[in-house]
């Protein structure tokens, strides 16, 4: 007996020294297809991997990370957020600080990788169109403002300014390389001219059923909806004039529990085979640098990554600094 019990104290003793394993790991992000393939990509394999069972949660949303943070109760341990949302973020005390001890950042494209996040996924924002239900699809920004050659609604992306307003500014004739500073008046002064016929759309999935049902039979959208909305026999173009870059990215809210684990599942989502798989099923570009060689080749040249001729790249760094601003001029010309 008394040995029984030396043996019972020593494994508690274990127990106790032992890091604590996440039972459950919360994953956010922005629903439909899009997080279906983050799960089977990332989420499913992590699990069978780490033994940590991944929770889908979302749609992301910054208020509720905000508030999950102020309060010390925070629900959410990895979240997808778009990139300028991170750089914001980070430095305002709502993330953690990434541990790139754990996460290999020499193999992510440079351009996505803060102190406080990496990238998630690379997209562009696209023309997307039914073919079925026009006469001719919008192949411009200009194309897409000018109701008198495509009449009818089209759609565009409510929650977030960032590829709207640099739109705007296209179809109005701005060149690509002087966008920014991004003159405001004039962008909303353009998307005065069509905001009658605007149907937003508030998540992918949104965008892809009003392009299907022919609501809005056009619009801008990103450019893996397309790319779902294809596999489902809905007969779309896509026009990449001019497509307008940006990448999601992985964060982990201030004050998580399973801060080691969120960290282990970054590293993880962010493997060049993850990339790949995630990438092959979507139709947006990895952020990992060694993952195009572990695709297929001809799914390769439909990337996003790929279609440099007329590509415009959101500027995040101006967009971290200038969101508030400019978001609270979004929302106030929406309510009008």
């Amino acid at each position: 007996m008394k040995s029984t019990s030396i043996l019972a104290a020593f494994a508690a003793l274990l127990i106790m020294a032992s890091p604590a394993v996440a039972a459950d790991l919360v994953f956010s992000s922005w629903g439909g297809t899009t997080q279906d393939a983050q799960k089977e990509a990332w989420a499913d394999k992590f699990t069978a991997k780490a033994g940590v069972n991944v929770v889908q949660d979302g749609p992301t949303d910054y208020g509720k990370i905000k508030a999950m943070v102020e309060a010390g109760n925070v629900t959410w341990d990895v979240v997808d957020v778009e990139g300028d949302y991170a750089a914001q973020a980070g430095p305002k005390g709502l993330l953690e600080k990434l541990d790139f001890g754990v996460i290999d950042k020499s193999k992510l494209d440079p351009r996505f990788v803060t102190d406080y996040s990496v990238g998630s996924f690379y997209y562009s924002f696209v023309i997307g169109c039914n073919a079925d239900a026009v006469a001719a699809c919008p192949k411009t920004w200009a194309d897409l403002f000018d109701t008198a050659k495509f009449p009818g609604k089209r759609t565009f992306y409510k929650w977030s300014a960032p590829g709207v307003i640099e739109a705007a500014l296209l179809a109005d004739g701005v060149p690509a390389d002087k966008l920014y500073p991004l003159d405001l008046d004039r962008a909303f002064k353009k998307l005065d001219t069509i905001k009658a016929d605007i149907i937003w759309w508030s998540g992918g999935a949104q965008s892809q059923q009003l392009i299907a049902s022919a609501e809005a039979p056009f619009g801008s959208v990103w450019n893996g909806r397309m790319t779902a909305l294809a596999k489902t026999g809905v007969k779309v173009e896509t026009s990449w004039e001019q497509n307008i870059t940006a990448a999601d990215s992985l964060v982990v809210p201030k004050g998580t529990k399973n801060k080691d684990a969120a960290m282990q599942f970054i590293a993880f989502a962010t493997s060049a085979q993850a990339q790949a798989d995630m990438a092959a099923t979507t139709g947006y570009a990895p952020i990992n640098l060694g993952s195009a060689k572990l695709m297929d080749a001809e799914t390769v040249k439909t990337l996003p990554d790929q279609q440099k001729a007329s590509q415009v790249n959101a500027d995040m760094t101006y967009w971290a600094a200038n969101r508030d601003a400019i978001g609270e001029r979004w929302y106030a010309w929406q309510a009008k």
